[in-house]
């Protein structure tokens, strides 16, 4: 079965509540990264609430099932030899695994929960249908947060160190957090540490982060430097794109967060261009909102790439995305190619409009 994005949460809470035994193996996947690793990891937790267990937790790369197949569904038989469930997570995973995920759906009776972690799969995906198909496999799409999402989830963190936002507070949070939950999530537990938990009995001031407090622990320099990044890069500005991903390089951002930024803003110039001569209203609805300084660049670059080099540029997005998770390729390397690809589009699109 799928689930809808919208009913995500409340599965995954429920499943936490009261585990469906029928069913067999959860797929989770999508452009976000952080989201995917953090309902697997909420997944496995609610099978075994210690993930270092050696008896009861078992991690199997996509890779190791390419070459064994057998060995997800035998693991899906196997007991714990210390007693309780047992939980199988499978990540990175792609379409290498669909010979074992199919293998597991036709296995006898098992009792451990196999919980898979993939990138994006297109809904032609073997793996995506497989799962999606069988009664005993759920498929759950994660995608950048939306605004009402990134809202429960300022809620939910500070809720975890009894701490509260305000409306004002709220509202800049949900503004500046990017739509990568890890990163957002990570986030705002460096603000909760900032502002320090507050303990039972804690007075509603004591509980309360303050607008002044968000603004100085969550300045979203991280995503400044990926949007100079991604900027850069669309507008063909080879110096400054290298320069740009220097330094976010240097200052510790991963290149599958590069990759991601590079795919959501390629994301956003396809729906700006798709609309036309309304882009200037398409502009106005989108979430996460960019900067205002950022408006003139993207309305350039929206109108700028055709659709036919945009769904070009987009699979080659993919095509990065998938080798940072499938290669032995250096991730800065993938990165800094798709990058570099990215722009020599844009100068030969450039060159015929000039």
């Amino acid at each position: 079965m799928e689930i809808k994005a919208a009913q995500a949460e409340a599965f995954l809470r429920g499943y936490a509540k009261k585990p469906d035994a029928a069913l067999r193996a959860v797929l989770l996947f999508g452009s976000d990264d952080g989201l995917v690793a953090e309902r697997g990891k909420a997944l496995a937790l609610s099978v075994c609430p210690d993930l270092a267990d050696p008896f009861r937790v078992v991690d199997i790369g996509g890779d190791a099932l390419k070459q064994d197949p057998a060995r997800l569904a035998d693991e899906f038989q196997s007991m714990s030899l210390m007693g309780g469930r047992r939980v199988v997570r499978v990540r990175p995973a792609g379409e290498e695994c669909l010979a074992a995920v199919e293998a597991l759906f036709e296995a006898k009776a098992g009792d451990a929960l196999v919980v898979i972690e993939a990138g994006n799969l297109a809904p032609s995906s073997g793996l995506r249908k497989a799962v999606t198909n069988s009664e005993a496999g759920a498929a759950i799409g994660c995608y950048p947060d939306t605004e009402d999402a990134l809202g429960g989830l300022v809620e939910r963190v500070l809720g975890e160190f009894g701490l509260r936002a305000d409306a004002e507070t709220q509202e800049y949070l949900v503004d500046n957090l990017g739509g990568d939950r890890a990163l957002s999530r990570s986030e705002l537990e460096k603000l909760a540490l900032y502002k320090g938990p507050a303990g039972e009995g804690a007075s509603a001031e004591a509980r309360t982060v303050s607008l002044d407090e968000a603004m100085a622990v969550i300045g979203d320099t991280a995503a400044i430097g990926l949007d100079d990044v991604v900027d850069r890069t669309f507008d063909g500005d080879y110096a400054g794109m290298d320069r740009a991903l220097d330094r976010v390089i240097g200052e510790g951002v991963k290149a599958p967060q590069i990759v991601r930024a590079v795919q959501r803003h390629a994301d956003m110039l396809h729906r700006l261009g798709a609309a036309g001569s309304g882009i200037d209203s398409a502009y106005a609805r989108i979430f996460p909102r960019p900067h205002f300084s950022r408006r003139n660049t993207i309305l350039r670059q929206a109108r700028m790439w055709p659709d036919t080099r945009m769904a070009d540029a987009l699979g080659l997005i993919l095509e990065a995305d998938m080798h940072t998770k499938t290669t032995g390729f250096p991730d800065e390397a993938i990165a800094r190619r798709l990058c570099l690809r990215l722009a020599q589009a844009a100068r030969g699109l450039q060159r015929r409009r000039a």
